[in-house]
């Protein structure tokens, strides 16, 4: 498999200021596997959407895959009660 690159959105490191900083650092490693395996086990794609999440602890990351440029872009953490409210 291709290694895929990894971008953030402004949105994404927005939404990384009000979490602790040790949580931080955790969900920035389980992103940057993504560039390994884009749909690793426990990804699921939202229903009406075109973005994944994965679980990070308490927290989750909303990210979408450009599968023709071999990019994976993640566009915004937080904790699981509220990352879904747009």
């Amino acid at each position: 498999m291709a290694k895929y690159s990894v971008r953030f959105t402004e949105g994404f490191y927005r939404s990384l200021a009000p979490i602790p900083k040790k949580d931080v650092k955790r969900i920035l490693r389980r992103t940057m596997s993504l560039a390994d395996d884009p749909r690793p086990p426990g990804s699921q794609k939202l229903v009406g959407d075109e973005r994944y999440r994965i679980r990070q602890g308490n927290y989750r990351i909303l990210y979408y895959i450009e599968d023709a440029q071999l990019v994976v872009v993640a566009v915004k953490v937080g904790h699981r009660r509220e990352v879904y409210d747009r």
